[in-house]
């Protein structure tokens, strides 16, 4: 809703979405759902200000990511891979927004991981021009 205005308040907000990408909220995941959304909308319209908080957010993304993929818990596959595609998506517009240094970041990444689902949504972003 604030559209560009976002940017007044991206110190807090930044601490919000980090805060939200590590904590499990339950067999439907409502809260990390909503704040991937909330994330991709900040990115699209405070793109200028992204790439200074890129390794931050790379960081969290990958790591929530991970903790998606090795959960043991109730969560459904269905909210499991919407998770996945929804920090993929944030990974496509932060790699836009910061001119392809996403990619770079990625590629030791790419090659260190052994699962076959990460490197999936690795290659996403990858090809992604």
């Amino acid at each position: 809703r604030l559209g560009i205005l976002v940017v007044r308040h991206l110190k807090r907000l930044e601490r919000v979405i980090l805060g939200y990408l590590e904590v499990c909220d339950g067999p439907e995941e409502e809260a990390q759902l909503g704040i991937l959304e909330t994330l991709q909308c900040t990115i699209e319209h405070a793109w200028p200000r992204m790439p200074c908080r890129l390794p931050v957010l790379l960081k969290a993304l990958l790591k929530m990511m991970w903790d998606v993929h090795t959960d043991q818990g109730s969560t459904p596959e269905p909210v499991k891979a919407a998770l996945l595609q929804g920090a993929t998506e944030c990974l496509i517009l932060l790699d836009r927004c910061s001119e392809g240094q996403v990619k770079v970041l990625l590629e030791g990444v790419y090659s260190s991981c052994e699962e076959s689902r990460l490197r999936a949504c690795i290659r996403k972003v990858q090809e992604n021009t």
